[in-house]
């Protein structure tokens, strides 16, 4: 097994061994510390995703984009292009079903859909990070392929914002960085937030 298959291993058993009360504490905890930053507070197009595995939990996070009048969209995997994902709007209304992964997602016919270029700010689960801001995923590259033409020269425009979401624990010393791996442009936790 490489070191990248052990340490998501390690983190998934980790961030899964967390009691239902710290799960909620992380997720209001998370909360406050996204309400202070300027990409939260300023977008108005905002793809999340629905915590499984023990990932830290953004329905408070959400509920409150519904509040403030946000429009909140979810992932899906795209039917059409391997490997890559839709943004599907989500509402209290939207009709889901499980995923391949077992993942909670809108099912289809889909509503509303949304180009990842014209998203305000993505809220991105992770498996482990570092102070860099280097992420972790879960290794199927889904959200490095759908960001990639951040990379593209072309693409002058400061948005998506990409923002990572974890517990503190799944913090490591440094992670080795892909060249496809797109950088994000922070990373916010229980405990605080990584400007990247």
């Amino acid at each position: 097994m490489d070191n990248r298959s052990e340490l998501r291993r390690q983190m998934r058993v980790a961030r899964k061994a967390l009691t239902t009360e710290q799960q909620l504490a992380a997720s209001q905890a998370l909360l406050n510390n996204l309400l202070p930053l300027a990409a939260f507070n300023q977008a108005q197009s905002i793809a999340l995703y629905l915590a499984s595995d023990g990932e830290i939990d953004p329905q408070q996070v959400i509920e409150y984009c519904w509040q403030q009048g946000k429009a909140v969209y979810l992932p899906v995997l795209d039917p059409d292009n391997y490997n890559h994902l839709l943004f599907v709007h989500y509402t209290t209304q939207t009709p889901m079903c499980f995923n391949k992964y077992q993942i909670s997602e809108p099912a289809t016919p889909y509503q509303q859909t949304i180009a990842a270029e014209q998203l305000d700010l993505v809220l991105l689960p992770l498996v482990a990070f570092d102070s860099s801001g280097s992420r972790m995923g879960m290794g199927g590259g889904y959200y490095d392929r759908s960001f990639a033409f951040k990379q593209d020269p072309m693409h002058t425009a400061d948005t998506p914002k990409l923002i990572g979401l974890a517990h503190t624990l799944q913090q490591v010393d440094t992670l080795n960085v892909e060249s496809w791996d797109i950088p994000l442009a922070a990373i916010a936790t229980d405990t605080c937030v990584f400007n990247a």
